[in-house]
């Protein structure tokens, strides 16, 4: 079959699409024939060494498809069902077949395949986050890093569907915050200006000086969930004693950890994301590039310049 790899780690050009072995679902797996491949940061992390992967390596952590086949003793949807899966555990989505376990694959009610891909990595994840690690309670405030991006378009989004009070989203750029504020947000911020707020939960996926400004910025009884670093920047210390005298907590969330030490509670949570997404609770906005293009995703997203969602076509 054909899929995207990563020979080598190393910039958007080592990715090379190759002939690889059609992988076989074993017993509580699912083989999907892929259509649209999902593009995201964790990838770029993938091809950059900053995961250890066995090279040469398949990248793509979601997919929409149709079920391939199930693997030996294995319940789930027929062959032929229109799913979205996620196969973050061990990567494959930039593929025309890839499998994971039947956990983290969903049926699709409506929900056109190009769309269904940008959400089991983000929507995914924004319940989980808001729910499993801030645990978020009805009126509370919520501030979120880089709210234009994948991720952060669906923050928003959850984090209403939860019932926060008010949501607050920080951009890089002036150009973004219009993308941001269109998300749901009900006010949009640059992430160098200083916050007169104080907020209940704050999600930085950015690091570096967001870090901090994040602490900063948390209410007492506030929460800070750690979703990434984005920036590059090196790791910036938490002190304890901060935490203590300030009432505050900081946790983390990684959602291919949480995937494979809970997938059912993860499916749990792609279901109730798919679901948002077919009745409109949730709005993407999805650019789509086709397969071969994966550097060019990638450089797309490193670049910082994104909004919403990239897809591959598979």
């Amino acid at each position: 079959m054909r899929a995207v790899t990563i020979p080598e780690f190393g910039s958007a050009d080592v990715l090379r699409v190759a002939d690889v072995a059609v992988p076989e679902p074993g017993p509580g797996q699912i083989s999907i024939d892929v259509e649209y491949a999902g593009a995201n940061f964790a990838e770029v992390l993938y091809r950059r060494g900053v995961v250890d992967v066995p090279l040469p390596f398949v990248p793509g952590i979601e997919v929409a498809g149709r079920v391939r086949a199930l693997g030996p003793d294995t319940a789930g949807p027929p062959v032929g069902t229109p799913v979205a899966a996620l196969t973050i555990v061990d990567g494959g989505g930039y593929a025309e077949v890839a499998v994971t376990a039947a956990e983290l694959v969903v049926p699709l009610d409506g929900l056109a395949p190009g769309t269904a891909a940008a959400v089991p990595s983000n929507s995914t994840t924004a319940f989980l986050v808001l729910d499993r690690a801030a645990r978020i309670e009805p009126g509370e405030s919520v501030l979120v890093h880089a709210a234009a991006g994948g991720v952060g378009s669906q923050l928003g989004q959850a984090a209403r569907l939860l019932g926060a009070g008010r949501v607050v989203g920080t951009v890089g750029s002036p150009a973004k915050a219009e993308a941001a504020l269109a998300f749901g947000y009900d006010d949009v911020v640059l992430r160098d200006a200083p916050l007169a707020e104080r907020f209940d939960v704050v999600v930085d996926m950015v690091g570096g000086p967001a870090r901090r400004a994040s602490l900063d910025a948390l209410a007492p009884m506030g929460r800070l969930v750690v979703m990434g670093n984005a920036s590059g920047a090196d790791d910036v210390g938490v002190p304890a004693n901060e935490l203590w005298f300030a009432n505050k907590t900081v946790t983390g969330f990684n959602l291919a950890a949480f995937a494979a030490a809970f997938p059912a509670e993860t499916g749990r949570a792609l279901r109730r994301a798919v679901a948002a997404a077919a009745s409109g609770d949730l709005r993407l906005s999805v650019a789509e590039l086709p397969l071969a293009d994966a550097a060019e995703a990638h450089r797309r997203i490193e670049s910082g310049r994104t909004t919403g969602k990239l897809v591959l076509a598979v």
